[in-house]
């Protein structure tokens, strides 16, 4: 029987040695639960409590509970005891430990701990708003940018569609708006941005119907700029009419383009400018600011991207055409000069003036016979210019090899 009853104890709780950091100030309950082998003749056992080595008893800071159950036959008991610790001071923290019949024994651990930190949540709020903050901010000041990277790389390319012009603007007659387009608008887009503009100052549609010439204008051209000022804005067929006429426009051209100016004397409540707020969807709508004259403004920036993508070509590649094949193409000669890169023989060239052949004058008399330039062009020496081929080219999109004059050009 003393065999049976000097065995060491289950524990249940605590598994093994634990180490707790409790807040100054709070009551912590450490329990010690075991099941312990008995037997008829053993003594029941007990739970003792210790503190950094000395017994503790119950008083105003340490208080235990013990419980035990034991089994019919006496064979196994269970015991629990339950220690209450009021951490008032730094005195009460320490080394706790249970023991059971002086045989096994855990031990609970508590230390003091600090304040509560919030410092490292803060900074990580703190690195997470300004993260956040920082990614608004290039957006604001790069995303026009970005947008214009995008489509310069990715953008769809127009081109070989039949269309003469990339834009056409439609103004008032008016002092200002000739002023605006002539002096700002179209040099800036023609002779910096490298599009070409088709200018109307003619009403755009006064009637019920669209003018044959508008439709032919709107035809030849990729985009549409209609300059909203305080004149175009007077027109009689923007107060009554411009609802029609918007829809018209938008069977017409693609996604039309308005630019207003700010601070003008016009009421902000005109039907036109609040129907266009209303579609923003189906048109660009742009505001003219003092500041936009600035060729790096947004401004230029949104209008760019309301236009078509711009292709940008190198003048020393010239026609593919020509160029994988080494042709001495005759329509590329003008005036005697070969394009750059390519030297010109001139016993090759029938005629230094010209193209090919004999050309005569545009006015005055006829020129001599070809005969006497010693130019023979049925029989004779025969040019070397290799013109077999002409018909078979595609020279539908070239634009550097003649320029069509008419009678009322010159």
């Amino acid at each position: 029987m003393a065999g049976v009853c000097d065995r060491a104890p289950t524990f249940l709780s605590p598994s093994g040695n634990q180490v707790l950091g409790p807040a100054l100030g709070s009551v912590v309950a450490l329990n010690c639960t075991a099941w312990v082998v008995s037997g008829p003749h053993c003594p029941l056992p007990s739970v003792q409590w210790l503190k950094d080595g000395q017994l503790l008893a119950n008083g105003s800071h340490y208080n235990h509970h013990e419980d035990s159950w034991v089994k019919a036959n006496l064979s196994e008991v269970f015991v629990s005891s339950i220690m209450e610790v009021n951490l008032t001071s730094a005195e009460n923290f320490g080394a706790f430990t249970c023991s059971v019949q002086n045989v096994s024994s855990f031990s609970f651990t508590l230390w003091r701990a600090g304040p509560a930190g919030h410092v490292a949540a803060v900074l990580a709020s703190l690195l997470v708003l300004l993260a956040l903050l920082l990614a608004a901010l290039l957006y604001v000041k790069c995303r026009l940018n970005v947008l214009l990277w995008y489509q310069d790389v990715y953008g769809d390319v127009e081109m070989n569609d039949g269309k003469l012009y990339d834009a056409f603007v439609s103004y008032s007659d008016s002092p200002e708006d000739r002023k605006f387009v002539n002096f700002i608008l179209k040099p800036q887009l023609e002779r910096r941005r490298g599009y070409k503009l088709l200018l109307d100052d003619r009403d755009l549609l006064p009637r019920a119907e669209p003018s044959a010439d508008l439709l032919v204008n709107l035809s030849r051209c990729r985009r549409l700029i209609v300059v909203l000022s305080d004149a175009f804005l007077g027109r009689a067929w923007c107060s009554h009419s411009f609802r029609e006429g918007l829809c018209r426009l938008l069977e017409l051209t693609r996604r039309p383009i308005f630019i207003t100016f700010e601070g003008q004397r016009r009421d902000s409540a005109h039907p036109a400018l609040r129907l266009l707020r209303q579609h923003r969807h189906l048109v660009t709508l742009l505001l003219w600011r003092p500041g936009s004259v600035t060729p790096s403004s947004d401004f230029w920036k949104e209008l760019q991207l309301a236009l078509p993508r711009k292709m940008q070509y190198r003048a020393m590649e010239g026609d593919p055409q020509t160029r994988l094949q080494d042709d001495k193409d005759p329509m590329l000669i003008v005036r005697g000069h070969a394009p750059e890169g390519r030297a010109l023989d001139p016993e090759l060239d029938p005629d230094p003036e010209g193209d090919l052949g004999v050309r005569g004058p545009i006015f005055g008399e006829p020129s001599a016979p070809p005969h006497a330039s010693g130019v023979s062009l049925g029989g004779g020496r025969g040019s070397e210019v290799d013109i077999s081929d002409l018909g078979s080219r595609n020279y539908g999109a070239r634009t550097d090899f003649y320029c069509l004059v008419s009678e009322d050009d010159v």
